[in-house]
C-alpha cells in the first residue's frame, strides 16, 4: 500500500510502499477514504511538536473510511461499515482517566495518538483498536467525517467556555479551518455578534464564503474598531496575537486558548488585569470524551456548514503530498485533505 511516512531523527517526510498492516483480535482494518492534514502535522514535520522519535511512522490523526476486516473479538462492527476514528487512547486506569480527564493520561492521550505516536491515516489502510472507531450515521458522508476529529476538539472547547449568552460579543482569532469551524458552530447556535481577525486576505475571503454575516478584518483594523469582547477564541497559537487580543477583553471576559502554540512561546499578561477584570483563561487540549458530541453537532448542523468548497478545503492524492502541504502553508486554502 502507499503511505506517507515521517522520520523525526532524519527530519524526512516521504511517500513509501508498505505492507497492509496486520490487526489483533480487538482491532479492525480500515480502508481509508479521507485523511486530513492538521496544523499539528505541519508542526510535527517542522520538529516543533512532540511525536514518535523512536522509529519512522505514518502521519495522520484525522481520517474516515470503510471497515475492511476485523478481529475475532469485534462484534459490534460489521465489514463495510462507514466509520471515523478518534485517534486518542486512554489507559482507563490512572486517576486522570478515572476522573474523566483522559486527555491528561500519561500513558494515553497525546502520548499514544494515532498519526503522532502510532501509525495513522495517511495511508491506504490502517489498523486501529476497535474501541476508537465510531460508526457513522447515514446523514454524515465519509468526506464530512474527516472533520469529526477537529470538531470533537472544538466540542471540548465549547463545553469549557459555555455559557456564551445571546448578544455577547465574540472574537475569533484566525480564519483557518479551526476558525471557520468555530464560526460555523457559533452561527448554528444563534450567535451573530461575532468578529473574526485574520491577516491573510485569501483566508478572509474563505470566511466570507460561509455566509454567516460575520465581519472578518485584519488585526490592524481590529485595533481601530476599539471594541471590547466578552469571549475571545484563539485558533492561531500565535502568542503575540493572543497578547494583543487580551487587551480587547471586557470585564468578566473569557479567553479560550485553542491554537497549538510553539512550546517555547510565552504570553505576558498584566496580573492586575486578570484579577481586576476577573478574566477567565481556558486552555484546551485534545478531545476528551467528546467525539460523540462532534457526531451530534455534525448531524444537527448538516451540509449547510460542512461543505468543502465553502470551508475552503481542497483534496489531494497521497502522491501529491508536497503540493498539499505547500498550498496549506501559503494560506490560499483553509485545509488540505487526502482523498484516498
Amino acid at each position: 500500500m502507499q503511505a506517507i511516512q515521517f522520520s523525526l531523527n532524519e527530519k524526512k517526510l516521504e511517500l513509501v510502499k508498505k505492507d497492509i498492516p496486520s490487526f489483533s483480535d480487538n482491532e479492525v482494518l480500515i480502508k481509508v477514504a479521507y485523511a486530513g492534514i492538521c496544523g499539528t502535522d505541519l508542526h510535527i514535520v517542522q520538529g516543533a511538536f512532540p511525536c514518535n522519535g523512536v522509529s519512522p511512522f505514518i502521519l495522520g490523526h484525522e481520517f474516515s473510511g470503510i471497515l475492511e476486516a476485523k478481529g475475532r473479538n469485534v462484534k459490534w462492527l460489521q465489514i463495510g461499515d462507514r466509520v471515523a476514528v478518534d485517534p486518542n487512547r486512554s489507559c482507563n486506569i490512572c486517576n486522570y482517566c478515572r476522573e474523566g480527564n483522559v486527555n491528561y493520561c500519561k500513558n494515553g492521550g497525546i502520548n499514544n495518538t494515532l498519526g503522532i505516536v502510532r501509525d495513522g491515516g495517511w495511508a491506504e489502510y490502517v489498523s486501529v483498536p476497535s474501541d476508537e472507531v465510531y460508526k457513522l450515521p447515514d446523514c454524515i458522508t465519509l468526506e464530512q467525517a474527516v472533520l469529526l476529529e477537529p470538531l470533537s476538539c472544538i466540542a471540548h472547547a465549547w463545553s469549557k467556555i459555555m455559557p456564551i449568552r445571546p448578544g455577547q460579543k465574540v472574537l475569533v482569532l484566525g480564519a483557518g479551518i479551526i476558525g471557520n469551524l468555530f464560526a460555523c458552530v457559533l452561527h448554528s447556535q444563534g450567535h451573530r455578534d461575532v468578529i473574526v481577525s485574520e491577516p491573510v486576505g485569501s483566508r478572509r475571503n474563505l470566511l466570507n464564503n460561509l455566509d454567516t454575516g460575520f465581519e472578518c478584518v485584519t488585526p490592524a483594523k481590529l485595533k481601530l474598531k476599539n471594541n471590547l469582547f466578552d469571549v475571545i477564541i484563539d485558533t492561531t497559537g500565535y502568542a503575540p496575537a493572543v497578547e494583543e487580543a487580551i487587551y480587547l477583553l471586557d470585564f468578566g471576559g473569557k479567553v479560550c486558548l485553542f491554537g497549538c502554540a510553539n512550546p517555547e512561546a510565552k504570553i505576558s499578561i498584566p496580573a492586575f488585569d486578570i484579577t481586576a477584570k476577573e478574566i477567565q483563561l481556558f486552555g484546551v487540549f485534545l478531545n476528551p470524551l467528546s467525539f460523540t458530541k462532534a457526531v451530534g453537532l455534525m448531524k444537527s448542523m448538516g451540509q449547510r456548514y460542512f461543505d468543502f468548497e465553502k470551508l475552503g478545503i481542497k483534496t489531494y492524492s497521497l502522491s501529491n503530498y508536497k503540493e498539499a502541504l505547500a498550498t496549506l502553508k501559503d494560506g490560499t486554502i483553509s485545509k488540505a485533505v487526502f482523498r484516498i
